[in-house]
């Protein structure tokens, strides 16, 4: 008679919690459908959090860890996605992966994402993130490789926005590169800067207002003249 009654009390407490749980999981649906409705982003990663602690899945993680990264909140999303690439990760875990480590500072582990994501779309917008993140890490001659290819399959028509001014402005992607390539080649041989700055050169002919090469290609002419440089070679 005992066991009877605890068998009989444990189906009640399931059937209890089922029904609440299907109740909790029709509310946080209505809530992140009206919070997507309403452009509220930190409502909808509120909803989605609760959605997913109460039914996870792996298309709520990467989707909320999208959601995070998009939002600038780059740590949160990693402690999501993780750190470590996998060939396994959804597109979206890839690419959140390459986006908050790159914008955590984090250049070198930001390589194998991107890298990741070349395989699986390859295109020069991709080539000139991994050249950047090699140029970062002291890979100069891997950054010219990927340049190369990068150069070889832009059009004319794609561009590359930068961010150093007040106000953002585009450039050709191959433009892009070329500063790119300037920079690789002089990290490769410091005494060459006129190679470098030949390059910076071709990515003005192209883009005349590309002001992050021009402050480049500044500096370079200050340290190839022995003055003291008055603008570092960061690039976006």
């Amino acid at each position: 008679m005992r066991k009877l009654f605890f068998l009989l009390l444990v189906l009640s407490a399931t059937t209890s919690w089922s029904q609440d749980n299907t109740a909790l999981m029709q509310h946080y649906e209505a809530y992140y459908n009206q919070m997507r409705q309403q452009a509220d982003v930190n409502g909808v990663i509120n909803a989605l959090t609760h959605l997913y602690v109460l039914q996870p899945t792996e298309e709520r993680r990467d989707t909320l860890a999208y959601l995070y990264a998009n939002n600038e909140q780059h740590v949160q999303a990693l402690n999501l996605v993780g750190i470590e690439t996998s060939p396994e990760d959804s597109d979206i875990a890839v690419e959140v992966k390459a986006i908050s480590l790159k914008a955590i500072g984090q250049p070198q582990r930001a390589i194998a994402p991107f890298q990741e994501i070349y395989k699986r779309n390859p295109n020069a917008y991709i080539l000139y993130e991994l050249a950047d993140l090699k140029i970062q890490t002291g890979e100069n001659a891997g950054a010219l490789i990927d340049i190369q290819k990068g150069l070889e399959t832009a059009t004319d028509e794609m561009k590359h926005a930068f961010y150093e001014r007040n106000q953002p402005y585009e450039v050709s992607l191959k433009a892009a590169l070329l500063h790119l390539r300037g920079l690789a080649e002089y990290g490769m041989n410091k005494n060459n800067i006129d190679k470098a700055i030949a390059s910076i050169d071709e990515a003005l002919a192209i883009s005349p207002s590309f002001n992050l090469a021009s402050l480049s290609k500044q500096a370079l002419e200050s340290r190839k003249s022995g003055a003291a440089p008055g603008t570092s070679d960061n690039q976006n």
